[in-house]
């Protein structure tokens, strides 16, 4: 156990607090048990041992990894009680979906010690998912996601912007004094800005390494897959990348990937919870419910510049940031004349020179051009969507 705490005050002595991801003021770290998920590289780790550094007292805290060695022979629950029984109040554990049983043993542990503070991430959302089922009345569940342009801004450059709501951005309420010029930071953001360890060398190789992980790894393991599966998860993948935006036809893809037609909605579902791909379906099930699909967007747009290379679609790149970006604060809907529906407000996404043909009979109608660096009237520039969180 000394071990663990001689590696998490390495770690800790190690964390920057100069920027905070947007979800850190949302999270409500007083809860007795908080569960934090979203794909890989989004910044989870960084994210709770910067809190544990700006908030939290070292001595009477722990951040373990669930893939470490010391769990191969110790229980999870036998740590919480040994480090309780040493002053222990804040218990944070990160990847939690590589240790066994974890969800019976956080329940445990819930059950069992009243003043212990419990923080877990994890990066397979599917077993997350399915183990908070165990935890239900317990925990609560925070989803995050890649960086917001806005976040971007911060990060990589260094320039301050404020959040703004929909709502204020419809109105052209945006001002960015530090940022006469925004275009060529946004089109840089798009390649290359979605993930925090961008900021690092080898980004191409290492967002390739995590989309490898996921299809290769998480899903499989989870769904029961064997290795054959696995690889049609990525000819799938593949084909959404190179798609403009992909419209499915399961009867077509499942004949392409030699798969029955029936297993491709849940192949699309898994690589949806756990990332990879966002799927865009029509208001028929409401908010809460699942309508039909409608369009197949990969999450981001960094993940269309890795898998697509040079044949990378613009009209696929602006729908998928706009989806991408929207879905953090409402829910976002395919809309049956134009491209996007938030609420009552339809929105048609395209380029500088996109008319209002699709949208002049529709009220509360929006174009959103990309490649403008001002808004007018119902025309929204794109880059102005990735300031909302």
């Amino acid at each position: 156990m000394d071990k663990l705490f001689e590696y998490f005050y390495r770690l800790l002595k190690e964390t920057d607090t100069h920027f905070f991801r947007y979800m850190y003021d949302e999270i409500n770290w007083r809860n007795k048990m908080t569960g934090l998920i979203g794909p890989r590289g989004v910044g989870k780790t960084t994210l709770i041992l910067q809190h544990i550094k700006k908030k939290l007292n070292p001595a009477e805290t722990l951040y373990v990894n669930a893939e470490d060695f010391y769990f191969v022979d110790n229980r999870l629950i036998d740590l919480a009680d040994a480090f309780v029984k040493r002053g222990g109040k804040y218990l944070f554990i990160d990847e939690i979906h590589k240790y066994k049983d974890w969800a019976k043993e956080l329940k445990l542990i819930y059950d069992y010690h009243n003043d212990l503070n419990v923080v877990f991430t994890g990066s397979s959302i599917l077993d997350i998912k399915k183990g908070a089922s165990d935890l239900s009345r317990r925990a609560i569940i925070y989803n995050m996601q890649g960086l917001s342009f806005r976040e971007y801004l911060l990060l990589f450059r260094q320039i301050s912007a404020k959040t703004y709501s929909l709502s204020e951005i419809l109105e052209h309420k945006v001002e960015i004094p530090e940022l006469p010029h925004p275009l060529p930071l946004f089109n840089d953001y798009l390649k290359r800005g979605y993930y925090p360890f961008a900021l690092e060398e080898d980004f191409e190789l290492r967002l390739r390494q995590i989309i490898n992980q996921t299809l290769e790894n998480d899903i499989p393991v989870y769904a029961d897959m064997n290795v054959a599966t696995g690889r049609k998860l990525k000819q799938l993948l593949s084909i959404i990348a190179k798609s403009a935006p992909f419209k499915p036809n399961f009867s077509k893809i499942a004949e392409i990937l030699s798969a029955s037609r029936n297993n491709i909605s849940d192949y699309c579902l898994y690589i949806e919870e756990a990332g990879m791909i966002g799927q865009l379906r029509n208001s028929t099930g409401g908010i809460r419910g699942l309508g039909k699909v409608d369009k197949i967007y990969l999450d981001n747009t960094n993940l269309i510049y890795n898998l697509a290379d040079d044949t990378s679609n613009t009209g696929n790149i602006r729908e998928t940031f706009f989806f991408n970006q929207m879905r953090v604060k409402q829910a976002v809907f395919a809309s049956p004349v134009s491209d996007f529906l938030i609420d009552d407000l339809t929105f048609e996404v395209g380029g500088k020179n996109k008319g209002q043909k699709q949208i002049k009979d529709i009220e509360k109608g929006y174009i959103v051009k990309d490649d403008i660096e001002n808004g007018y009237m119902n025309t929204i520039p794109l880059w102005h969507l990735g300031l909302t969180y």
